[in-house]
């Protein structure tokens, strides 16, 4: 699909879309605990259906009560032993496939608690991903007698079980993700007296979701140790007496581009913001205050309006994803940005160090990659042209944003790629006042 995204001026408000990054952590968490969990959210990405039909696989219920809300039982899962009670049909489980789409929070996630049961489960996934590292788990697993059939440290892969959590020590610098999906496997586990050490950790933001998400489904917890160590302490778990309701937050990681939009061609409002969040990319407030533009907060609504914008120091290392929208909004500085944490952007849906540098070229932005730092020298005036997604949906979600006040019109190939988490983006900003066409390649 190509976008054409036309220069316009935008105003009115517009609801961020849910949190992929909770919506997953809160499907496994209602997957492993022993509650029935309510989880209501505004939005589905496909990154969302690939976590939901991950955890159906495994064993949970799934019931949509309205367009907005789940509820998630687990009834054929024996939390102690990891076993599926009641069986289902050779195939369907045993030596059965998990498909994570283009996910690489679920692949990581999802794989460690897959690694809980006894049964033989693949674990593959399409696109992208079958390009991302997954090596650690070449490394790792051993340790925890979970057996792997590995393929160079990609996927597919197949796992078996159970695995037993023990003393390790872990390299955090390539994606917290897999410390996630190993948090949340020991707490389920009952991990008593264990600790998982962690060097280079990075994306600690992440970590403090992940914790914040088992304390709320009431699964064990580890203790935090200046996030160099997490410690499992030996005691039983307290599982909630009740029901349990959890309201996915809206995106932040999504909004970074509904905020930057506004600062160029605003104002526009965002709601469904919490600004106490402890999601990562809230730090796009930091950087558009920085960068000149003005912001009013009211409870979870976030207005910013456009001004004359001036270049910006800013180190995404623990929030890679705001690269591309910090990008576009560099486009918009005269003189030159520095971004630092560029190492962070190799191995996600594509090289995104590359692919910006490339994309943002034909606009008529100079990007230059020095070792971690990612210089960005603009005029202030963009061009319009044909730039390619890398079927990477922050890279089109960027390049859209960029071409708001841009010469001429941009346009965008493989535009269907902001599908993985924010289906409704052309929408939304369509009905911010953007003058999109949409059309097949």
């Amino acid at each position: 699909m190509q976008a054409t995204i036309h220069p316009s001026a935008i105003k009115g408000t517009i609801q961020a879309p849910s949190s992929k990054s909770l919506m997953q952590r809160a499907l496994a968490a209602a997957l492993l605990c022993k509650r029935t969990s309510y989880i209501r959210y505004h939005t589905l990405s496909s990154d969302d259906k690939a976590a939901l039909n991950i955890i159906q696989s495994l064993g949970a219920n799934i019931e949509y009560i309205d367009d907005y809300t789940i509820c998630i039982t687990n009834q054929n899962i024996h939390p102690k032993q990891f076993t599926i009670l009641n069986p289902p049909p050779l195939g369907e489980l045993e030596g059965a496939t998990i498909h994570c789409g283009e996910s690489g929070l679920a692949a990581r996630m999802f794989t460690p608690i897959a690694a809980l049961f006894n049964q033989s489960i693949h674990i593959t996934g399409e696109g992208s991903l079958l390009k991302r590292p997954m090596d650690f788990f070449d490394t790792i697993f051993h340790l925890l007698k979970v057996n792997l059939k590995s393929n160079n440290g990609y996927l597919p892969i197949t796992i078996q079980g159970p695995l037993q959590p023990a003393n390790i020590e872990i390299d955090g610098s390539i994606s917290s993700q897999f410390l996630t999906g190993l948090l949340f496997a020991y707490s389920a586990a009952n991990a008593s007296n264990i600790s998982i050490k962690v060097n280079h950790l990075n994306s600690k933001p992440y970590i403090d979701l992940t914790l914040n998400m088992l304390q709320h489904f009431g699964l064990k917890c580890p203790i935090n140790k200046s996030y160099k160590e997490f410690y499992f302490e030996e005691k039983i778990i307290n599982y909630p007496l009740s029901t349990i309701n959890y309201q996915v937050e809206g995106d932040w990681s999504s909004a970074a581009f509904l905020l930057v939009a506004s600062a160029i061609a605003g104002p526009i409002t965002v709601s469904g913001l919490n600004h106490n969040s402890a999601q990562a990319d809230k730090a796009i407030l930091q950087v558009l205050e920085i960068a000149g533009a003005s912001i009013q907060i009211d409870n979870d609504n976030v207005m910013v309006s456009s001004t004359l914008l001036q270049p910006f120091h800013f180190d995404a290392t623990h929030c890679p994803d705001l690269f591309p929208p910090l990008v576009a909004l560099a486009a918009y500085c005269k003189g030159t940005t520095t971004i630092k944490g560029a190492q962070r952007l190799i191995h996600k849906e594509s090289n995104r160090a590359i692919a910006l540098q490339q994309e943002f070229s034909k606009l008529g932005v100079q990007i230059n990659i020095i070792n971690d730092e990612m210089n960005i020298t603009s005029s202030g005036i963009i061009k319009g042209g044909v730039i390619h997604a890398h079927n990477d949906h922050r890279i089109a979600m960027a390049c859209a944003v960029a071409g708001l006040k841009a010469t001429d019109s941009i346009i965008i190939e493989q535009a269907q790629a902001v599908e993985k988490s924010y289906s409704g983006f052309y929408k939304d900003v369509q009905q911010l006042g953007v003058k999109v066409l949409l059309s097949s390649n």
